[in-house]
């Protein structure tokens, strides 16, 4: 079976001050993002409130698509880690089709969540391969527990294609589709792959 590999922690060690700045960043853009969505997340407002300076939220991102790309990453590095370790379905101690039928949703409700931030952080985050990797790795383990045969790598990728942002748009943002019914035909599909 293949081994996880968290792809987010590769970050070198920081100062214990500049992990605390950088948490209290990520929250104070949290906050601002659950509040007046991506369009109202700046510079200035994550500096305000946080409480430092403008130079601090630069120096410490770069731009406005580095501070997307850094909460984008800190919002992943959360889900992964309720896929690792949290509590199940989503995560350990569940069956593998239980947790495979949860890994929907779950990722689904990110992506509407995080949509407006994805395209804001524009080349900064990008169709970041590394998340990919991840996603389609665990749902990979997921269907080889659960004793799928045939192309597994192919069969991940066709389940977590639907719930890629640009689809999830195409479909409910249009209009054509409810999330429910997006989600209705994601465990069927679910289910016709495992064969249950």
């Amino acid at each position: 079976m293949p081994e996880y590999i968290p792809v987010l922690s590769s970050r070198p060690v920081e100062r214990s001050d500049a992990a605390r700045n950088r948490t209290a960043l990520l929250q104070a853009a949290g906050e601002l993002m659950s509040v007046h969505g991506a369009a109202g997340l700046t510079m200035d407002a994550v500096a305000a409130r946080a409480g430092v300076g403008k130079g601090t939220v630069f120096r410490r991102f770069g731009s406005r698509e580095g501070l997307m790309a850094s909460l984008l990453d800190h919002r992943e590095a959360e889900w992964q880690a309720a896929v690792l370790s949290g509590p199940p379905p989503l995560g350990p101690g569940a069956p593998a089709l239980d947790r495979l039928l949860a890994f929907g949703p779950a990722r689904l409700r990110l992506h509407r969540d995080q949509g407006a931030l994805i395209d804001a952080a524009g080349r900064a985050w990008s169709e970041n391969a590394a998340v990919i990797g991840f996603v389609v790795l665990h749902v990979r383990v997921l269907l080889t527990d659960l004793g799928v045969e045939g192309d597994l790598p192919y069969l991940a990728n066709a389940l977590v294609t639907p719930l890629h942002v640009p689809v999830l748009r195409q479909q409910i943002d249009s209009g054509q589709m409810t999330e429910e019914r997006v989600l209705a035909g994601w465990s069927d599909l679910v289910h016709r792959v495992v064969g249950r």
